[in-house]
């Protein structure tokens, strides 16, 4: 995460998606009419570039750098949020309405900031965020918020849910019961992260749950023995209360907003198959 989070609007970050996260923070500032359409120009032509500095472009073009206008932890967080549902605004499907009636009802609630910290997002959130080239708006508005929310790993299902994930994965609940950003009752919100090729093997829980992955492609199967189907980025998942579901991680990070729509406190299980040691094995293209 270091490296991208944070990174100055005039710098060059190297990190892998640092120019990308400060294009999303320009066209954040764009929209707010703090830089100018010719500016917005100069921060999209850098972006193809880690390494090249915004400032050099601005520059050659005669144009200002912009003062560092980083939003504070709060707004940060509630910026996110209002991406989160213009993102969820463009989806279709069973859970999209759920979720964003959760959020419309939540997100005004008292923000509790906390250190993001956890090595799966210091691995890998760059990576993800990276690929979200026609979402820079949202990929900046997730790097700006993530050093302030309290990014976790889920630990009820025991050692049958398997070393990989156990160790492959972190969460950060905007809205919840417990851990969150801001408080909801009955109403899990946040982002989900997991490393490149890791299963997160066969499980299933009371809560409903909408995925609306940010990265792909991913795999999934919805029941055992059932074969697995491989989805892209942007592609909502809903899983009814007790559906069987896994998941399969392609080559780039998987990176989603999640909702879990009532009978949150209630806790997942593994269901157990025989042929996780093939997929654990498995390489997604």
């Amino acid at each position: 995460m270091s490296g991208l989070l944070g990174v100055p609007l005039g710098g060059s970050g190297g990190a892998a998606g640092s120019a990308r996260a400060r294009y999303g923070r320009a066209m954040q500032l764009w929209a707010d009419g703090v830089i100018s359409p010719a500016q917005l120009e100069g921060y999209r032509v850098a972006a193809a570039d880690d390494l090249r500095p915004p400032s050099q472009v601005l520059g050659d073009r005669g144009l200002p750098l912009p003062e560092d206008a980083a939003l504070a932890p709060g707004a940060a967080i509630a910026a996110l949020l209002g991406e989160a549902d213009l993102y969820l605004a463009g989806l279709s499907g069973p859970g999209v309405a759920e979720a964003r009636a959760g959020l419309a009802r939540w997100r005004g609630g008292p923000v509790t900031l906390a250190v993001g910290v956890h090595p799966v997002v210091d691995a890998h959130l760059a990576v993800a965020l990276a690929t979200m080239i026609d979402h820079p708006g949202l990929a900046g508005a997730i790097a700006a918020a993530a050093p302030h929310l309290a990014w976790g790993s889920y630990d009820g299902y025991g050692e049958e849910i398997g070393a990989g994930f156990a160790q492959g994965h972190a969460y950060a609940s905007l809205m919840g019961q417990d851990h969150s950003s801001i408080p909801a009752d009955g109403f899990d919100f946040g982002l989900f992260l997991m490393a490149p090729h890791v299963l997160y093997r066969d499980h299933a829980h009371a809560a409903p749950e909408l995925y609306a992955p940010l990265t792909g492609p991913h795999g999934w199967r919805f029941g055992m023995g059932r074969p697995l189907v491989i989805k892209p980025a942007h592609v909502p998942v809903w899983n009814p209360s007790f559906q069987p579901h896994l998941t399969k991680v392609g080559w780039v990070p998987f990176l989603s907003f999640y909702a879990w729509t009532c009978d949150v406190m209630a806790p997942a299980h593994v269901i157990t198959a025989k042929d996780w040691p093939e997929l654990e094995a498995l390489h997604l293209g």
